[in-house]
């Protein structure tokens, strides 16, 4: 896995390596290197070499540097230009974009180039304005490419594309729907073509819609729709060559949209936010007594569930925490 040093003028560097982590979870030979005002060009230098020296790899390093033209960007330039360092990369202008990126990218390379060639066009459409009418014409952001499959209204009723089924890639249950964690780590780990957020409630709050809308990763389409539609898709043909990842706020409507007639085998429980009246079963999923009985009623179903926050963290015990739900609740009652 390629190695990455964060470098920057005061604490920045440790405070984006902590931002990248809330939203991708802890990682693994990755440094942050700062300059403070008591340290020269030679200091700081020490310091960089010494965060490559506890890397596993230190043969492909990618260094994210805050500003170019300054003392961390000019000392990490005159390190790739020695001998040795012919693998070392750097790319100026860090931002939490950027970060992101690169964590989701080097989990499938080993090489520091082609994160860092992934990474730029990302870095830079993490860029944005509002109102939208304030950014030059020139600095607009492109518009995303079409998904891969074709919009079902251009496509007769009746036309099987792929085998006909939709391809459900991953299923997730998280009360803040699509925010970061899922925009980014999972929709790397998963690569849809679309984003589909299965919600009676929020398909009628316009809002609400549009802020999730305008949440999307790069270069994915997302949909919003109540679960009656959800239902009506899974078994519309035109969708057979559609590879799509659906984001529930709640098990109910996933149990809704299951004995509806859609596919779902495994669930990732994300996230389910604690109230009044439920208990913590795990650091993440908190639960009442109608959460536990439709949990219990999926899992009977023979669905499957990967409990976690990002695809770094280990998988929590389904039975474990449910039997420590159940117990509390039990207290409770």
């Amino acid at each position: 896995m390629v190695s990455i040093v964060l470098a920057s003028h005061g604490s920045f560097a440790e405070g984006i390596k902590m931002s990248g982590q809330m939203i991708f979870g802890p990682q693994e030979n990755v440094a942050a290197v700062t300059l403070t005002p008591d340290m020269g060009p030679d200091d700081l230098r020490a310091k960089i070499l010494e965060a490559v020296s506890g890397f596993e790899d230190q043969d492909q390093v990618l260094f994210l540097v805050d500003l170019q033209g300054g003392t961390p960007w000019n000392q990490v330039s005159l390190l790739l230009g020695e001998e040795g360092h012919e693998n070392w990369v750097a790319v100026g202008g860090m931002n939490l974009p950027m970060l992101i990126s690169a964590y989701g990218e080097r989990m499938g390379s080993d090489s520091a180039a082609e994160v860092a060639k992934a990474i730029y066009p990302e870095a830079k459409a993490g860029v944005c304005i509002k109102p939208e009418e304030l950014a030059p014409a020139e600095a607009a952001p492109a518009a995303a490419p079409a998904p891969a499959a074709a919009p079902v209204g251009a496509i007769p009723p009746g036309t099987v594309l792929g085998d006909g089924h939709i391809k459900i890639a991953h299923c997730r249950v998280d009360t803040r729907l699509l925010h970061g964690q899922v925009a980014t780590t999972w929709t790397k780990q998963v690569n849809p073509d679309r984003i589909i957020v299965v919600s009676d409630g929020v398909s009628h709050d316009e809002l609400r819609k549009t802020m999730i809308v305008q949440a999307a990763p790069p270069g994915v389409k997302v949909h919003v729709v109540p679960i009656s539609k959800m239902i009506e898709v899974s078994k519309d043909p035109r969708f057979g060559a559609t590879k799509v990842m659906l984001l529930f706020e709640t098990p109910q409507d996933v149990l809704k949209a299951v004995e509806g007639g859609v596919d779902i085998k495994n669930i990732n429980l994300g996230s389910m936010a604690h109230s009044v009246g439920k208990v913590v079963a795990t650091q993440a999923i908190a639960m009442d007594q109608d959460d536990y009985d439709t949990l219990e009623k999926l899992a009977a179903k023979g669905i499957k569930f990967d409990i976690r926050k990002v695809p770094a963290d280990s998988p929590e015990n389904f039975e474990n925490m449910m039997s420590k739900a159940k117990a509390e609740l039990a207290a409770m009652a």
